[in-house]
């Protein structure tokens, strides 16, 4: 597995990309997969989760979307270092973000067909956000707040994007989740059934907010485990090549 941190160019100064390719002697990339961040920064275990992508066949890149703020990786342990980077996030300015990623894997040969985005928390929505701009192959969001009720002026609720939706869109989310009432997920998947593009919304019972994540206590390995794998089947569902 080939590794890096590259640099793209945006209007907002220079966007730090971390990827992860597949070995080339494993054969072709099934596909292309942006992952987004956490609200924790491109930190240890979203680098792990992006070379996860790379040992499943993916060419996987993420993009550091605090780069305006500075490029944090913040402590799991302490929230109230990440409200400042959450207020220098804009739609408009993640949109940017994930579009020059995207635009790196086109110019890699990856049609928009065959590259997906996979979020976690924060990154999540933002999935959500791009899948009603972009055309992209496939879409997942895991536990991603905000969609349903938004999150400030600048990240408003992403229910009006729902009647053009560009990308198929699966959604993961905990029961247990505190910062994502139930409510919310079946008003979610209610709206859902009037989008254009294929979508599922997967509830997981007692599950908390963060729950794939290995590194924070509210690890659920049953639930990371069957997640993941819905992930890996939503992507080769949508990302295979023609025929």
């Amino acid at each position: 597995m080939d590794t890096r941190t590259l640099s793209l160019d945006t209007p907002d100064g220079a966007l730090p990309v971390y990827e992860a390719r597949p070995d080339a002697a494993d054969g072709p990339a099934r596909g292309a997969v942006v992952v987004i961040q956490e609200a924790f920064g491109v930190n240890p275990h979203i680098e792990d989760v992006t070379r996860r992508f790379a040992a499943a066949g993916y060419h996987a890149v993420a993009p550091h979307l605090f780069h305006r703020t500075g490029d944090p990786v913040l402590d799991y342990a302490d929230f109230s270092l990440v409200a400042p980077h959450l207020q220098g996030l804009t739609d408009a300015g993640l949109l940017a973000d994930v579009g020059a990623a995207v635009d790196r894997l086109r110019q890699d040969g990856w049609p928009d067909a065959r590259i997906g985005t996979v979020g976690f928390c924060m990154g999540g929505r933002v999935t959500f956000l791009v899948a009603g701009h972009l055309a992209l192959g496939a879409a997942v969001g895991f536990y991603g707040g905000g969609i349903v009720r938004g999150r400030s002026e600048a990240m408003p609720s992403l229910l009006p994007l729902v009647p053009g939706l560009a990308t198929p869109w699966l959604g993961l989310f905990g029961d247990a989740d505190a910062s994502i009432p139930v409510e919310d997920v079946e008003q979610l998947r209610a709206e859902l059934a009037a989008a254009p593009v294929d979508t599922a919304v997967v509830r997981y019972a007692g599950a908390e907010h963060g729950f794939h994540c290995d590194a924070r206590p509210s690890y659920d390995e049953a639930s990371a485990r069957d997640a993941w794998a819905r992930t890996l089947a939503w992507l080769d569902r949508h990302l295979a090549p023609a025929g």
